[in-house]
């Protein structure tokens, strides 16, 4: 029952919004009652924290399953994107914005565990497209890692991007190209150009 409640928790979540959400909303949809979910969550906040841990720790072990295959870095990188935005469902909603907003200690207890897991894979991922000369050898390491982590916040940020305005994955695809191609040699934009031309 636990695992259930997490995960409807969690589709409602990421459908609507932390804050719009509302236990009996979860009850609800559950066919349950709300003391049966306070038997394995004390509060609201305590399945927000349940919620966020559960799609961080599935979306960090996706990534590392896709670093660990064969892919080029480039290749690496879609695929990653593709993962990591189904995995959110597309962010229907502004979850983001509503964990910032209204469950900031969670909020940054959540960021610091995405920078570094997004610093080391994304460090790694350069080192090796050097390596093969598909991004520049002039680049500032700990700089792009900071900026890619960075503009990948921002584009979730609902004043700065208003989701009845832009499309969130359209977003993710333009801040993805911006990173790559600002970091690919011309052997790196071939394969950019042949990837999004499949798409």
């Amino acid at each position: 029952m636990q695992n259930d409640i997490l995960l409807k928790a969690k589709e409602l979540f990421l459908n609507h919004g932390f804050k719009s959400v509302t236990m009996d909303d979860l009850a609800k949809e559950l066919g349950i009652s709300k003391k049966t979910i306070y038997q394995f969550y004390s509060d609201k906040t305590a399945l927000v924290s349940a919620v966020t841990d559960h799609l961080f720790e599935h979306i960090s072990t996706g990534i590392s399953c896709i670093c660990d295959g064969e892919k080029n870095p480039i290749e690496e990188m879609f695929a990653i994107k593709e993962f990591s935005r189904s995995a959110l469902q597309d962010e229907k909603s502004s979850p983001h914005y509503q964990l910032q907003r209204y469950y900031p200690k969670i909020f940054a207890v959540l960021v610091r565990k995405q920078f570094q897991t997004m610093q080391n894979c994304t460090q790694d991922n350069i080192k090796r497209g050097i390596e093969m000369g598909i991004y520049r050898s002039d680049i500032d390491l700990e700089f792009i890692t900071r900026m890619f982590f960075a503009g990948f916040n921002a584009v979730r940020h609902e004043e700065l991007f208003p989701s009845d305005h832009f499309n969130k994955s359209k977003l993710f695809n333009l801040h993805l190209a911006y990173h790559l191609r600002g970091i690919a040699t011309p052997k790196g934009l071939e394969i950019i150009d042949k990837i999004t031309a499949k798409s």
